[in-house]
């Protein structure tokens, strides 16, 4: 998670995740959307499929990145937005 509500004005926070096949890119957006929507965060705008290896779910205040490993090491998010932002790390 990029706190980048310093230094965007579209947005507060990215959060980037890797999804490891179209079954998890998938059970992944509709589970954010199915629980953020009750926390104030409805879905605004989709982009990307699975099949691209980049799906991005616009919940306004929260913009989420979903990659694949290869797609994710290649676009680098964490090294270019994070640089003046603070960035949260969970692993699991």
């Amino acid at each position: 998670m990029i706190d980048v509500s310093r230094v965007a004005s579209f947005t507060d926070y990215f959060v980037i995740a890797t999804a490891q096949s179209p079954l998890q890119f998938s059970a992944l957006a509709e589970y954010l959307e199915k629980n953020l929507k009750p926390e104030g965060h409805d879905l605004r705008h989709a982009e990307g499929t699975a099949a691209s290896g980049w799906v991005l779910l616009d919940f306004g205040d929260l913009i989420v990145h979903l990659f694949t490993p290869e797609q994710r090491a290649f676009y680098r998010l964490e090294e270019l937005w994070g640089k003046n932002s603070p960035v949260v790390r969970f692993t699991g």
